[in-house]
């Protein structure tokens, strides 16, 4: 990355050509190393833009070439439609620039704009870093988790471990958002907590480790399907110096729901 490229100022424009969706098929093989089993074709990203959902691509200054993009598919709940956003994805170079915060604030705004109230994504909640963003600096809740979501995955990043997944619910015009994305503090009292070490990185890539971190995983998932069966949600996230998370749940005092 030039010196140009650090100061650049980041640009955000939804995609509709072919070229484009190469740039988005380019994108997820350097940002998740699939094999070309699991890779979503371009044809799948014309068709989500073509039927009501989101194809956008991120670019620092004037530059033609996308660092980073977004996909999000419509769908329906009980006679309600929402977005749900499948990929965001930023180059391994660029990252830690606020890209993918900007992706998911221009995804919000083009939803707004069409009357669409709720996006939900899944992520994996072992993963520190998209946890406190998902939670802390946009806003989403979590109070569902789904065992191997997507079945065995070709990814590096996943380690090896099942695709457990919890669902992001991103209600965009709660008072929560709001607040979130105005940079207050949420207020609430956490009644349980679920600690995810900073090791699990570690663990994950190290084949000898992973039954360390499965062992993690299966633990987390029993203590957070346990909170999610007693009417709680995940409300907060923090991190310490150590680079540990921890989820804080506790009882959503707002009423939105599909």
């Amino acid at each position: 990355m030039n010196d140009s490229q650090q100061t650049a100022p980041i640009r955000i424009e939804s995609f509709t050509t072919l070229e484009q969706f190469d740039q988005c098929v380019a994108l997820e093989e350097a940002v998740w190393g699939y094999d070309p089993a699991d890779m979503i074709p371009r044809r799948m990203f014309l068709l989500a833009s073509r039927i009501g959902g989101q194809v956008m691509g991120a670019f620092l200054g004037d530059s033609s070439v996308a660092v980073g993009f977004a996909m999000a598919l419509p769908a329906v709940r009980n006679g309600h439609a929402y977005l749900h956003s499948h990929m965001v994805g930023v180059l391994p170079e660029f990252r830690n620039r606020g890209i993918a915060y900007a992706l998911k604030l221009a995804q919000r705004e083009d939803a707004l704009a069409r009357g669409i109230e709720l996006m939900e994504w899944t992520f994996d909640p072992l993963e520190i870093k998209n946890a406190y963003i998902n939670i802390s600096k946009l806003g989403a809740i979590v109070r569902r988790y789904q065992h191997n979501f997507y079945g065995p995955s070709s990814s590096p990043l996943q380690g090896g471990l099942p695709t457990d997944r919890v669902y992001a619910e991103w209600w965009l015009r709660s008072n929560r958002v709001e607040r979130a994305l105005s940079g207050k503090i949420q207020s609430f009292a956490a009644i349980e907590r679920v600690d995810v070490p900073s090791e699990i990185y570690a663990w994950k890539a190290s084949p000898p480790d992973r039954a360390t971190a499965r062992d993690l995983q299966a633990r987390n998932a029993q203590a957070l399907e346990s909170a999610f069966a007693s009417n709680l949600s995940v409300l907060g996230y923090q991190r310490n110096e150590r680079g540990d998370g921890t989820f804080l749940l506790g009882h959503w005092d707002e009423l939105h729901i599909y």
